[in-house]
């Protein structure tokens, strides 16, 4: 006796393969988040010291033509300190990205760091330049004058805290920027191949009677 038998349906195609995360996308995405941490930081430093700059540069400029010059003072620290938050905030949501392989994310990454690195070092570099110049200021104080009485009221600690943040920030957005460059981190964020489906339509396998 015999009967017919269906065959079972084919399996269905290997999904694309996973994607393994190099070492140089996860280095750095914490570099990009060590960035951003240095960077919340130097915001609130700057922030919490705001009070006693401007309280320098009202006594340095009382009862001459530049007299409220604190307020200019004031709003550069502010605004460089609200600057610095929204720009750690942007880095690390890209970091996050970066980290899943999100290819937008990564050039993002490259425009925004590019910027941030220019603006870093290039502040960093316009200071040194200009530290040993004494300017004219009219009737005012001396400049030398001021930022000395600044160096003095600020604690002890701000001017190397504040260079070191500043370099160790100059290093860790230019080495993420470089790992996010190099052959294995092209490879994590090229879009994976789709494996070969075959058209749908073809007909189902035949039958073979089955001999009993």
């Amino acid at each position: 006796m015999s009967e017919g038998f269906a065959a079972p349906p084919p399996p269905p195609p290997p999904g694309p393969a996973a994607r393994v995360r190099p070492a140089t996308v996860t280095a750095a995405t914490w570099l990009l988040v060590g960035y951003a941490v240095l960077a919340i930081v130097g915001g609130v430093i700057g922030l919490a010291n705001a009070g006693t700059i401007s309280d320098v540069y009202r006594e340095a400029y009382a009862g001459t033509d530049a007299e409220g010059m604190e307020g200019a003072a004031i709003g550069g620290v502010v605004g460089g300190g609200a600057v610095s938050m929204v720009i750690a905030i942007g880095v690390i949501v890209l970091a996050m990205l970066n980290h899943r392989g999100k290819n937008p994310a990564r050039i993002v990454t490259w425009v925004l760091g590019g910027i941030a690195l220019c603006c870093t070092g290039g502040g960093l570099a316009l200071t040194g330049a200009t530290s040993g110049f004494q300017m004219d200021s009219g009737t005012g104080p001396d400049p030398a004058e001021v930022q000395r009485m600044v160096d003095e009221a600020l604690p002890s600690w701000y001017g190397g805290v504040s260079l070191t943040i500043t370099i160790v920030s100059i290093l860790a957005i230019a080495v993420a920027l470089l790992l996010l460059a190099l052959p294995p981190s092209n490879a994590f964020f090229r879009k994976p191949e789709q494996p070969f489906e075959p058209p749908p339509g073809y007909p189902p396998p035949p039958s073979y009677p089955q001999v009993g």
